[in-house]
């Protein structure tokens, strides 16, 4: 696999700052795993994660994604086994 992740955002929805943000989350945890970070304008209500080609999360089946289960799904296509610290937690701290 390339390490390649898109996220595709509806323009009319206004959800560029969302992607945005989320391609930073991404890009600061995957620094050394990802050759590329895209992101595409979309209308319709899109907003869609994609890596390597294949959809990780969509919103209109999934809803807004949370960035820890972004980060999970990314990981486990482009670095499985990586330790995502405090994300890969199954139980909030006490």
């Amino acid at each position: 696999m390339s390490g390649r992740v898109e996220i595709e955002y509806c323009t009319r929805c206004r959800w560029l700052p969302r992607a945005a943000w989320l391609a930073q989350e991404l890009l600061t945890t995957f620094e050394a795993e990802l050759t590329e970070l895209a992101l595409r304008p979309g209308t319709g209500g899109v907003f869609t994660v994609r890596v390597d080609d294949e959809v990780v999360w969509d919103r209109k089946e999934q809803g807004f994604p949370e960035p820890t289960a972004v980060k999970r799904a990314v990981r486990d296509r482009v670095a499985p086994g990586k330790p995502l610290g405090h994300s890969d937690a199954s139980d909030p701290p006490s």
